[in-house]
């Protein structure tokens, strides 16, 4: 990665001020189109479009591309449709449809309306009708497509042929007349078997393939099972539609898991260190406001333990390991369960199973855990029979209950379509915290008045 020191990006400031073309083109002429959008980053929008409508029409489109999502709407939002469209031309199908998909109606149909090759508009406007989160949506539709009736001559021609359009060949795909996939050629065949009468004798068949309406997730899974750089995705009756290739799904996998991360630590949406203050603030408040509800709803069930907590004040010492352990449990048994779902080695068949398992760690993890504050407890407090009862007892319970609502709350998200991350969060924490107190004030209770302690 190339570094941008305070002195370089001045001296391409006063190149820009002094408009001198010429040695701006001589800048940017050696640096990789993602090395050229880090210093966009680092400059002005104005600076940065004044760069930009020096570079050749491929480097731009790449340029466009690397550029991450919010610096990318912001070039587009000063270039006019015809020149969007321009680059479009540039992109392969996958990379235009990203890109068309982060524009609103409107401005989507001015575009594909200006785009001069009218199969690739045809392309990216099918590729549109897929849901983006599924195999169809992250496909691009060039490739190379040889028939198994072909002749090695026939294939090797018509192979010279089709590469001219493409940039990167993975697979060369095999299909039937009727364009169903029926096998992958490999290149060494050319060499092995130069006069075979037909391809479909040396081709490799039943390859890994994915429908178009497969979750991303679940193709990610295949690429990593499978060690892919390229898959195959077919439709339901396993026409070839197009491939997917192993860096979309690395860069779909990515946005997911920062998308997890910022969810699982209480961020609703999607926002980066460079988003304005407003932007950041409303991804964040959210969880801190419900954060408070859950603090003023715990004070309402302490305060109906008022007299307790007055008579018996070491009580009041123990409430912040109630809360943290319950909070830390569930976490815990939560990120288990939604590391399984992500990683494909947990299903929701085994539901009672894996119920059954996170109980048995949680009774020994409550066992262990409650022995040790009661050992604390009796060496401490040995005349508080009540208080060391109270706290080893709780925790046993709190800590059975947070086992148990860290496994079923993402079990139950992920069946209802939801983000299971977002119960590695704030969210058990919250709901750990609520409950670990009514469990202690409960249990405290019932052994205060066991004792008469009033």
């Amino acid at each position: 990665m190339k570094e941008y020191t305070p002195e370089y990006l001045e001296h391409i400031r006063s190149i820009i001020k002094a408009d001198d073309k010429d040695q701006a083109r001589k800048a940017l002429e050696d640096l990789h189109p993602a090395d050229i959008a880090e210093l966009y980053q680092n400059l002005e929008l104005d600076e940065a479009e004044y760069l930009y409508r020096l570079l050749d029409d491929d480097t731009a489109a790449d340029v466009l591309m690397e550029l991450d999502e919010d610096d990318r709407m912001k070039m587009l939002s000063v270039m006019p449709a015809e020149e969007i469209a321009k680059q479009i031309d540039h992109l392969d199908t996958d990379d235009a449809v990203d890109l068309i998909q982060q524009l609103d109606e409107e401005e989507r149909e001015e575009i594909l309306a200006h785009i001069d090759d009218v199969e690739q508009a045809g392309d990216i406007i099918d590729l549109l009708k897929y849901d983006e989160d599924t195999a169809g949506g992250l496909m691009g539709t060039e490739m190379i497509v040889v028939n198994e009736n072909w002749s090695m001559p026939e294939c090797i021609k018509e192979m010279r042929m089709q590469a001219e359009e493409v940039d990167e060949i993975y697979y060369i795909y095999v299909v039937d007349n009727d364009y169903k996939l029926r096998g992958i050629f490999p290149l060494k065949k050319m060499i092995s078997h130069p006069s075979v009468s037909k391809i479909k004798h040396v081709m490799e068949t039943d390859p890994v393939s994915v429908k178009a309406d497969t979750p991303i997730d679940d193709v990610a899974l295949d690429f990593e099972k499978y060690d892919l750089v390229a898959m195959p995705v077919v439709d339901s009756i396993g026409r070839l539609l197009g491939q997917i290739t192993v860096d979309d799904v690395m860069d779909r996998v990515r946005e997911s898991s920062e998308r997890d991360y910022q969810l699982a630590s209480g961020i609703s949406s999607d926002v980066d260190v460079d988003d304005t203050v407003i932007a950041q603030t409303k991804a964040r408040i959210p969880w801190l406001l419900i954060g408070i509800v859950a603090g003023i709803v715990a004070s309402l069930i302490l305060s109906g333990f008022e007299e307790q907590l007055q008579a018996v004040t070491a009580l009041a010492l123990f409430i912040p390991i109630i809360g943290g352990t319950g909070g830390n449990v569930g976490v815990q048994a939560s990120a288990i369960v939604v590391q399984g779902l992500a990683n494909g080695s947990l299903e929701l068949k085994e539901f009672t199973k894996q119920i059954g398992k996170e109980m048995l760690i949680g009774l020994l993890n409550a066992t262990i855990i409650s022995g040790v504050v009661l050992a604390y407890n009796l060496i401490v407090y040995p005349a508080e029979l009540a208080v060391t009862l109270s706290v080893a007892v709780s925790l046993f319970f709190v800590v059975m209950f947070a086992s148990l609502l860290g496994t079923v709350i993402p079990l139950t998200l992920e069946k209802l379509h939801i983000n299971p991350a977002l119960a590695t969060g704030p969210f058990i924490q919250v709901t750990n915290d609520i409950l670990g107190l009514i469990i202690y004030v409960g249990i405290a209770t019932w052994f205060l008045q066991l004792f008469g302690v009033n």
